[in-house]
């Protein structure tokens, strides 16, 4: 068994020496366009993220839930958040886009290392911004739903149906199914972050030890 394992080896050390050696810039070379891509995607992925839930504001049931917004009396105030979630947004995609172009540059390992921590720690604000900005506009209308005078109002097409239901039921049930939702939509959200930005940070971080190895 021992005999055979030292042909084994041998072959192998054979073979690699055959294999083509790079050398330090194109190792440098490689890990640069790599992280550039990657940083590309991300980007790519913020601006889809911005653009795609402006869309669901053309479908019909937003619109009734717009009216509810305001039936509750809190359109003013998820107006409020939703400029501050747009212009935060924007900053972040401005960012990435910075990041990007910093990236885009070939430097030295040491500069490219430092765009990777950068562009990760960018990465990771705008996850926890942007699961909080989730976290508070379920926390506003739980609270306008908590504050209605009649919750029954907010629904004028099932005002009928709604009136063998008390009012304390009714924002009770509502208050726990936004909750319910809401939590949810976070963990959810949650899970599509780790998969996607996920993804793309843990092939930034390769790329970053890659490079560390190479300043050894």
């Amino acid at each position: 068994m021992t005999d055979e394992l030292d042909l084994l080896k041998r072959d192998w050390q054979k073979n690699e020496a055959n294999l083509p050696k790079l050398s330090y810039s194109e190792i440098h070379k490689m890990i640069w366009k790599k992280s550039s891509s990657i940083v590309k995607w991300i980007l790519i992925i913020s601006i889809l993220e911005f653009v795609l839930p402006q869309l669901l504001y053309l479908l019909p049931p937003m619109k009734d839930g717009i009216a509810f917004y305001e039936n509750i009396g809190i359109s003013k105030y998820l107006l409020v958040a939703s400029i501050i979630s747009y212009v935060v947004a924007i900053y972040f995609i401005f960012q990435f886009y910075k990041r990007f172009k910093e990236i885009s540059v070939l430097e030295d390992a040491r500069n490219l290392m430092k765009k990777i921590i950068k562009t990760r720690r960018t990465v990771k604000h705008w996850i926890i911004f942007s699961l909080s900005s989730i976290m508070v506009t379920i926390i506003i209308m739980v609270i306008g739903v908590f504050l209605s005078d009649n919750i029954a109002d907010a629904f004028p097409h099932l005002r009928e149906g709604l009136q063998n239901i008390s009012p304390e039921k009714l924002r009770l049930t509502l208050m726990l199914s936004i909750g319910g939702f809401g939590s949810f939509l976070v963990l959810f959200m949650g899970g599509v972050y780790f998969l996607l930005y996920g993804l793309l940070l843990r092939k930034l971080k390769k790329n970053y030890r890659e490079l560390k190895q190479l300043e050894i």
